[in-house]
């Protein structure tokens, strides 16, 4: 990928934040629900490496979920996601709590969604990305969708496509051979 003319090279050389929903992002958006109640999620691992990678190229990660899982708090502090704003039906104050906390703006942020939920942080943020098995109206409204459906992989695809489009993934991955 040429980067230097890529049409959103700059855009995503501005980005330090990558927001991450959770159903149907980090997990394939199923709701699975225990005897005794507990909800249990399924996190594909290579999205925990793509985030370990994100992290090592001096970005942050953070969560805006409309439910709340003791689940994501775990897999978040295990992947140093901060800040986590669970349980939040209103998406666009959740994303501007997240900018609050992390004293950020808009534009340095990378949105990953796949539902309408989504759709009114993606058109604020700096980049918006679209997992592949995202609703049409969110597709339609990203800068890039992944060629991965969501909790398969699909935000690691979102950082390596990141990654290359600043100019960055060659060096990690040559940093993570000599590891």
């Amino acid at each position: 990928m040429n980067t230097s003319t890529h049409p959103l090279a700059d855009r995503a050389a501005r980005v330090e934040l990558l927001l991450l929903d959770v159903d149907g992002v980090l997990t394939d958006g199923s709701i699975v629900y225990a005897d005794d109640g507990t909800e249990l999620k399924r996190f594909h691992v290579r999205d925990g490496s793509g985030l370990k990678l994100w992290r090592r190229a001096g970005m942050r990660a953070a969560i805006v979920s409309g439910r709340r899982s003791i689940a994501v708090e775990r897999r978040a502090a295990e992947l140093g996601i901060a800040p986590v704003v669970q349980g939040r039906d209103d998406k666009p104050a959740a994303f501007a709590e997240v900018l609050a906390a992390t004293g950020l703006r808009a534009e340095q942020v990378c949105a990953v969604g796949d539902d309408l939920p989504d759709l009114p942080v993606l058109r604020r943020a700096g980049v918006a990305v679209a997992v592949a098995d995202a609703c049409p109206e969110v597709r339609a409204a990203a800068d890039y969708v992944t060629v991965i459906p969501g909790g398969r992989g699909a935000v690691r695809d979102a950082v390596e496509w990141l990654l290359k489009l600043r100019g960055e993934w060659d060096r990690l991955l040559a940093e993570e051979g000599k590891r």
